[in-house]
């Protein structure tokens, strides 16, 4: 007997959630930075590298997503993901050399991420009609809370069996997690895209719209991703001991999953430049908060407002895709749109890394955040404020 509707809807919201909190450890890279470093004798520069990597390929496997799921049915494509993700995982975990972890980490692991996150997020489109802003918010959610659950998760395991034993438990997480939500989708037979051809956005929303909100997402997620890739490293600089770097990780990385979600369920009641303007200036006032009281509790408060701000425009964009174009585009057009995400994690997270390694600090590295921010407040408004019928 077919599923109904509300019955579908739980097994998309289901299947987002077992693929992608397994993947969003990416976020809690920055507690194993310590310990790929003496096991590789590489420098922050290096895992910075690393982090940056992984982006750019999560980033080719979303773009690639809206065309895979074209053609292939999506149970079996999420399953696919999972044995990527855990093969890399597991090719990290038994690296000798840099290349070989950046291999494996950086370019499977991301790979099978990528792809992951558009399919799950075009199944909860393609299914979720109403408040689909607090269903996006809760699905971009889900890599801040996967990295809440495993940042300390993952430090306690290389703590007790050593980094390669933890990366080999998280590829089979990984494996189980998309295995779990391959079945799911497969139960509720989702369909991602409608048999016929899909209505085009007009180039006038191809251009200057799509703009405005690549402009804003990469300048919230230069700020942000300096956090998640580096907050432990970061909390550690400014004085705070291990037991603080990991518990400011687990609390940064809640704050900016409630964050997401509060960012698409605003997005169901106020306007979208009113949203995106008040969530840069809470990261502003972080960054400007850090830079004038600096100190190991300030560090995490700051950090805490940084990542929300970049949250709230997370959730805000995936919703925002949903109100200005048509549903079945949803993936296509995120996939686009979070090259803004990748361009982002290769320029703030990278420069502050290389900052580190020669001041020793990350003072000029928020003093930039807080720059970014300001642009992003000015770019959220010339956004519509109003819906575009799709």
């Amino acid at each position: 007997m077919p599923l109904s509707n509300s019955a579908r809807i739980a097994c998309a919201l289901g299947a987002a959630t077992a693929l992608n909190l397994p993947f969003g450890t990416l976020y809690a890279f920055s507690v194993l930075l310590e310990a790929i470093e003496a096991r590789l004798g590489a420098g922050r520069t290096y895992t910075g590298f690393v982090f940056g990597l992984a982006t750019v390929t999560l980033t080719v496997g979303m773009i690639a997503a809206s065309r895979l799921y074209r053609g292939v049915p999506p149970a079996p494509l999420a399953l696919g993901c999972g044995v990527l993700g855990a093969t890399g995982l597991f090719a990290a975990a038994r690296a000798a050399s840099p290349a070989q972890f950046a291999l494996g980490y950086g370019v499977l692991f991301g790979l099978g991420a990528g792809v992951g996150y558009i399919l799950v997020q075009q199944a909860v489109n393609r299914i979720v009609k109403a408040r689909s802003g607090l269903a996006n918010g809760y699905v971009v959610s889900l890599y801040p809370l996967g990295a809440m659950i495993g940042a300390p998760a993952l430090a306690a395991a290389e703590r007790a069996w050593g980094l390669a034993a933890t990366l080999a438990a998280l590829a089979a997480v990984a494996l189980g997690g998309c295995t779990l939500a391959a079945a799911l989708i497969g139960w509720a037979n989702i369909r991602l895209y409608p048999a016929s051809a899909a209505p085009r956005s007009p180039a006038r929303l191809q251009g200057a719209l799509f703009a405005r909100l690549f402009a804003l997402f990469f300048l919230a997620a230069a700020a942000g991703l300096l956090v998640m890739s580096q907050s432990a490293g970061i909390v550690r600089a400014y004085g705070g001991d291990a037991a603080l770097a990991v518990g400011a990780t687990t609390f940064i990385t809640g704050a900016m999953a409630a964050a997401r979600i509060g960012g698409g369920w605003l997005t169901d009641r106020f306007a979208v430049p009113r949203v995106a303007v008040g969530a840069n200036l809470c990261a502003f006032a972080g960054a400007l908060a850090l830079a004038l009281w600096p100190g190991p509790h300030v560090s995490v408060l700051a950090l805490a407002m940084i990542g929300m701000g970049y949250g709230f425009v997370s959730g805000l964009t995936a919703a925002a895709i949903a109100q200005y174009w048509p549903r079945p585009e949803f993936g296509r057009i995120a996939g686009r749109l979070y090259v803004a995400w990748c361009a982002a994690a290769l320029t703030l997270p990278v420069v502050a890394g290389w900052l580190y390694d020669r001041t020793g600090g990350y003072a000029a590295a928020v003093l930039i955040a807080a720059v970014l921010n300001v642009a992003g407040a000015l770019v959220a408004r010339r956004l519509p404020a109003a819906r575009r019928a799709v």
